[in-house]
């Protein structure tokens, strides 16, 4: 994909009803900060860009359903998810395939109307069953090998917006949706 304008086909954008997100290394940068308050209460910090939200935000009004699904527990994924209002699965030693099995059987959804933003090899086991597996600029090589779209930019840094934005472009809505934000918020 390097070096060409992303592009998802506009068939394939029309069957998504489920959009995952890996969190470390995709709505993050890969990074986190590790600390004590002053009482020896650990914490863990993580920086989310505003606009990949806002992308999340965008699928959600666009009438998909959207979850993160990350390979470890974090209270500062936790906090973010309940801010943005996406359904969130935190699984320890990323056993993320039985988390969106239950999505798929709860929502009634196939493998082949699932997409996943994803950068690492905890991502495979879904990325190779979802139906548009797609990779950040900073995903590893197994995950770049599958990826039928790739983004310019990396986790963390607008590569979730990027793709929110190519899908919803896919499916013919993108300025709809925006269209209708800002109507929304400026009492037209």
């Amino acid at each position: 994909m390097s070096g060409q304008e992303p592009c998802i086909p506009p068939e394939l954008a029309s069957r998504i009803k489920l959009v995952l997100f890996d969190v470390d290394g995709v709505l993050t940068d890969a990074g986190i900060y590790v600390g004590a308050t002053k009482t020896g209460q650990t914490m863990e910090l993580k920086r989310f860009n505003l606009q990949d939200n806002v992308g999340m935000k965008m699928l959600g009004w666009e009438g998909l359903h959207v979850a993160m699904v990350s390979g470890r527990v974090s209270s500062a994924t936790a906090i973010r998810a309940e801010e943005l209002g996406i359904e969130c699965h935190q699984e320890p030693d990323a056993y993320k395939l039985p988390a969106v099995e239950g999505i798929l059987s709860r929502e009634n959804i196939t493998w082949d109307e699932v997409a996943m933003l994803a950068d690492d090899i905890p991502d495979l086991a879904v990325l190779r069953k979802v139906g548009l597996p797609a990779a950040v600029a900073n995903a590893t090589r197994p995950v770049r090998d599958i990826a039928i779209w790739e983004s310019a930019k990396t986790g963390g840094n607008g590569a979730v917006r990027e793709f929110t934005d190519a899908l919803l472009q896919a499916r013919g809505t993108l300025s709809a949706v925006v269209e209708k934000y800002v109507a929304d918020r400026s009492g037209s």
